[in-house]
């Protein structure tokens, strides 16, 4: 299984590709996709897409896991990173790739067994599930890894699920 996980973001997406084979699981892929503040919405979010496609077509991915929006003090934020998951969302779509979205606490709890735990806590604990020799950077890319794990370590119980309700 091969899953892409992604920290969306208008400015910055974070994206980490991991791949299960048995309880074996390698990072094939992470980093950011960074657009630049001087172009437009409508730029920013078409380069989002076009390079989320382009990750989707070079690993093969079978699913893509997107972190859920979170709310807080700043709502016009919170709509450009409402934006920018909806257009992974566009191009898995289009790419006939199912998507799964997990919660920041589900996130967390599937890496370090706790929703409350802080990012660096997250970051040191990816990088000890996925054998690398220190936290992936930046910030975006280690969570997007997260994300991906969330997916793998949930997919036995989805699969099943599915199953039942067949």
């Amino acid at each position: 299984m091969i899953v892409l996980g992604i920290d969306p973001g208008i400015a910055n997406t974070g994206y980490g590709v991991v791949s299960a084979r048995g309880s074996r699981l390698h990072a094939l892929a992470f980093g950011v996709i960074e657009t630049a503040a001087t172009a437009t919405p409508e730029a920013r979010l078409a380069e989002i897409h076009a390079d989320v496609g382009q990750l989707m077509i070079a690993h093969e991915v079978d699913e893509v896991a997107v972190e859920e929006l979170y709310f807080g003090a700043n709502v016009v934020s919170a709509m450009a990173v409402g934006q920018a998951r909806g257009v992974v969302m566009l191009a898995a779509g289009q790419h006939g790739v199912p998507v799964r979205v997990h919660t920041p606490q589900a996130v967390k709890s599937a890496v370090c067994g706790s929703g409350r735990a802080g990012k660096e806590q997250v970051a040191r604990m990816v990088a000890r599930l996925l054998g690398m020799s220190g936290p992936p950077r930046p910030d975006h890319a280690a969570d997007a890894l997260a994300v991906a794990l969330c997916a793998i370590n949930r997919a036995p119980l989805a699969a099943a699920i599915a199953r039942v309700g067949s």
